[in-house]
C-alpha cells in the first residue's frame, strides 16, 4: 500500500474514531440529562428528607401503634431507602380521598403506603414499578352464615372510602343487592365489623390477614376475592430522577437480602415482587 495512502486511511479512522466518541458521550450526557434535569432527587437532596404521605390507618403497611408512633412495613422499606439516600424519613398522615392533591401541591414527596396500581393512579402519577401483590377479599365474623359471595346480597357490606376495593365493589358482577357503607379507614371498617355494625368487610389481603392475627375473636375469610392488584408508590407526574433513584436503591434493597428482612418482619417470608 503507498504510505501516504496508509497514513490517510489511519488518520481519517482515528478521526471517526473520535467522532463516534464525542457522539456517544453526547448521548450519555443528554440521556443523564434528561433522568436529572428535573431536579427532584436534587432537591430532596438539599432539603435532606423526604416527605412520605400515607393513611395512618393501614396496617401493616403503615399505621400508628400503640406508642402513638407511625410504623409499617413501608415505613421500614422507607426508612432505608432514606438512610442510603443520607436524608431524613418524614410520615406525613394525610386524607386519603385527596391524596393527589397533597401530592401535586408539594405537601408531600410521594405516596407511600400500600398504593395500588390501577390506569386512572398510572395517569395522575409517576409510579414506580409494583413491589407487592394483593388481592382485595371479604372477612365475615366466624359465627357469621355468609360462606361465600353470593350470600352477601340483602346484607351491609363495608369498604373504605376513596380505595380501590370501593371501586370492585360498586362495578363487580360477582356480587348484587348489596348495600355499601363507607368509612374513613380500614381499621374503622374492620371495627364496625368487630361491633355486627355491618355483616362483612371488603378489605386488603395484607390489612385482613394481619387484622385477624392480632385478634381474639375468630373470622373467616370467602374463598373466592373479587380482584387482585398490585402496590406501587406514588411520585408527582414529572419526578422522575427522584422515582429512579428510589426504584434503584429498592432493587438494590432485593439483592442484598435487606427488602427480604423487612419481608419477613411483617409477613413471616418475603413476599415482595421487587426486581
Amino acid at each position: 500500500m503507498n504510505m501516504k495512502h496508509a497514513k490517510l486511511g489511519k488518520g481519517l479512522a482515528l478521526l471517526f474514531a473520535a467522532v463516534l466518541a464525542l457522539t456517544a458521550a453526547g448521548c450519555g450526557s443528554a440521556q443523564t440529562g434528561n433522568n436529572r434535569s428535573d431536579g427532584s432527587l436534587q432537591k430532596i437532596l438539599d432539603a435532606g428528607q423526604l416527605v412520605l404521605g400515607l393513611d395512618t390507618e393501614f396496617p401493616p403497611m403503615g399505621y400508628i401503634d400503640e406508642t402513638g408512633e407511625i410504623v409499617g412495613f413501608d415505613i421500614d422499606v422507607a426508612q432505608e431507602v432514606c438512610d442510603r439516600l443520607g436524608v431524613t424519613l418524614v410520615k406525613q398522615g394525610i386524607d386519603w380521598d385527596t391524596k393527589e392533591d397533597d401530592l401535586n401541591k408539594g405537601n408531600i414527596d410521594c405516596i407511600w403506603n400500600g398504593m395500588s396500581v390501577t390506569p386512572a393512579r398510572a395517569e395522575e402519577m409517576n409510579l414506580s414499578e409494583p413491589y407487592m401483590k394483593n388481592e382485595v377479599i371479604v372477612v365475615v365474623l366466624g359465627s357469621s352464615d355468609i360462606e361465600v359471595l353470593r350470600d352477601l346480597a340483602g346484607r351491609k357490606v363495608g369498604v373504605q372510602s376513596g380505595s380501590t376495593a370501593q371501586d370492585v365493589l360498586e362495578t363487580s358482577d360477582k356480587v348484587s343487592d348489596i348495600s355499601i357503607v363507607t368509612f374513613d379507614d380500614n381499621m374503622e371498617l374492620l371495627k364496625k365489623l368487630e361491633q355486627e355494625e355491618v355483616d362483612a368487610a371488603l378489605v386488603d389481603s395484607v390489612v385482613a390477614y394481619h387484622f385477624i392475627f392480632s385478634s381474639d375473636r375468630k373470622y373467616y375469610v370467602l374463598p373466592d376475592s373479587l380482584d387482585e392488584e398490585e402496590y406501587a408508590i406514588g411520585f408527582r407526574k414529572g419526578d422522575q430522577a427522584l422515582r429512579d433513584r428510589v426504584q434503584e436503591i429498592l432493587s438494590e434493597m432485593k439483592a442484598d437480602g435487606t427488602l427480604g428482612v423487612i419481608s419477613k418482619k411483617w409477613f413471616g417470608s418475603d413476599i415482595t415482587t421487587v426486581r
